[in-house]
């Protein structure tokens, strides 16, 4: 399992002056290892969502060192926002994003909850995973009356608080209170109306959030009746910063509730009212795979190929969502992954051909003829992929679509595969290098070093091998198109056929010279069977999809 890796999303009652928010923020950076994914203010709630992101013990101590800088900074007493809100450190989730379970991340809350509450003198309330009885589990509940009502809930006793005084000292009429807890991923979104009315727009939110609505009966009594969307809260507010109504949703879990979902029932809804909804808004960030399932929902609708660019996808979602309608949405700023991704990882595919061409003829070994294997195979699934997405949109095929989008999948995720095996293989002759480098002084370190090299040569031979596999694989896309694909652009699917046919000979040769250096026989053996027999499958397809081509231009 991959080391553990939580988010922390605390919501600070400041979002308009921004020298307090980069001095709460500082507290935060200044902890080794956890990196500030984002900053979000907002001037019409008065808050801003910071994400923090690391492993689980320095993002607990960055947390503590911003609320209490928060606490410093921050008087509730004269705090006023849109949003609601009952301290200066409003909430402080963690959520789990990788390596690491919602049910390890509880006791990291907890502890933090208590240091909070000890050391700050804050009153705490844990809430989600975290929560200490039922009722609590549910932020609305925790932070019901919001600061303006913490006199009273702190007298009763029902309300005490988990951790931290549960009396309205000075220092609390300060801070205010403080919910800490360990949830899922929550999406912060907002939909867009084009009215501004706040009661319409509550009026939606109602019919669409998990909650639901109280209704009267004909007894005079007030029935709960549930909303469409489980996993949703919701408000309507009106946002005088941009001059129109919002539906401010919380999608607490997007594995039940996926923002698309939220988006179109919010589409419906409004137009059942009368009301437009013109396009939406992320608060923080979201992962990729929600963007990228929007699009392909959307795609659907429109009967247009899935089989596109995560680039392409990740633009479809935003224009059919509207996420750029109030401010330009960056990705590269917005999405997780793009945010922990390390440009180190994929130095030789960020660069243009002009200055990957230079790397490889540079006077140095790496890139070599693994990279540029894995490259021409890209290019092959890339020609692929390009036939079935133009075989999908002919005119006069409009029922095949979904036969095609299938195969323009297939060769986007080959494609996608190959390309990082072009930084893989020069990372695998890296380990090669270091490893040559350690110590041989001791017999020990003689035989450790001895160790190190074996494991990172079968390293650089199962790299190349893959990059084999990959190539294979991709003609079979190749071959498909060049048979039932637009006849026009036969030839494509020809030339990618060729360039998978090097590629996968291009490997096979590098899977063969690093062999030669290992010393494991055995293991060895049985590589190059496997390596010989990838290769006369990719001779042998070059072959079929070449007579296809070859018949019809």
């Amino acid at each position: 399992m991959s080391s553990p890796i939580i988010e922390c999303v605390p919501n600070i009652s400041e979002g308009r002056d921004r020298a307090k928010i980069d001095a709460i923020v500082a507290a935060a950076a200044g902890v080794e290892g956890v990196r500030v994914l984002d900053v979000d203010p907002g001037k019409a709630t008065n808050r801003t969502v910071i994400t923090l992101v690391g492993a689980p013990a320095p993002v607990c101590e960055a947390a503590f060192r911003l609320v209490k800088k928060a606490q410093e900074l921050i008087d509730m007493r004269t705090h006023t926002g849109e949003h609601p809100r009952f301290g200066a450190t409003d909430v402080c989730p963690l959520v789990p994003i990788s390596g690491i379970t919602i049910e390890e991340v509880v006791p990291y809350a907890k502890k933090l909850g208590e240091r909070i509450g000890k050391e700050l003198g804050i009153p705490v309330y844990t809430y989600e995973f975290a929560a200490s009885e039922e009722k609590r589990r549910n932020l609305a509940n925790n932070r019901a009356g919001e600061y303006e009502g913490l006199t009273k809930k702190l007298k009763d006793p029902a309300w005490k608080p988990d951790f931290g005084p549960a009396e309205w000292n000075d220092n609390v009429r300060r801070s205010g209170a403080i919910a800490v807890g360990a949830r899922k991923l929550l999406v912060a979104y907002n939909v867009n109306l084009n009215t501004t009315s706040t009661r319409r727009a509550n009026a939606i939110a109602f019919d669409i959030r998990e909650a639901g609505r109280k209704v009267k009966q004909a007894d005079g009594t007030e029935q709960q009746v549930p909303g469409k969307l489980k996993s949703v809260k919701g408000i309507g507010w009106f946002i005088e910063e941009y001059g129109i109504a919002q539906l401010s949703l919380n999608l607490t879990d997007i594995d039940v509730t996926p923002m698309h979902i939220a988006f179109d029932e919010a589409c419906k809804s409004a137009g059942e009212r009368g009301i437009r909804v013109t396009g939406s808004e992320l608060v923080g960030l979201v992962p990729k795979q929600a963007l990228l399932d929007a699009a392909d929902f959307f795609l659907k609708r429109q009967e247009r190929s899935l089989g596109i660019s995560e680039r392409e996808k990740i633009k479809i979602a935003v224009k059919s969502m509207g996420l750029d309608e109030l401010a330009p949405f960056d990705p590269e700023k917005r999405v997780i992954e793009y945010l922990l991704s390390d440009a180190k990882d994929e130095r030789l595919v960020r660069m243009d051909l002009k200055r990957f061409s230079e790397e490889t003829a540079a006077e140095s070994p790496a890139p070599g003829g693994g990279s540029v294997a894995a490259y021409c195979g890209a290019l092959g699934a890339s020609l692929g992929t390009m036939v079935a997405n133009l075989s999908a949109h002919k005119r006069g095929w409009d029922e095949r679509w979904e036969e095609f989008s299938a195969w323009a999948v297939k060769g986007e995720e080959l494609r996608r595969e190959l390309l990082r095996l072009v930084d893989e293989d020069t990372r695998a002759f890296d380990a090669i290098m270091s490893a040559m480098q350690l110590p041989k002084g001791s017999p020990e370190q003689v035989e450790a070093r001895k160790s190190a090299i074996r494991e990172a040569t079968k390293g650089a031979i199962l790299t190349p091998l893959r990059t084999l596999e990959l190539c294979v694989e991709s003609m079979s896309v190749m071959k498909s198109m060049a048979d039932q694909g637009l006849k026009a652009s036969v030839s494509d699917a020809g030339v990618g056929a060729l360039c998978a046919r090097a590629g996968a000979l291009g490997a096979y040769l590098n899977v063969r010279i690093n062999c030669a250096g290992l010393d494991d026989e055995a293991w060895k053996k049985d590589v190059l069977a496997k390596a010989e027999r990838l290769k006369a499958e990719a001779e042998k397809a070059e072959v079929e999809v070449m007579a296809v081509v070859l018949g019809k231009v």
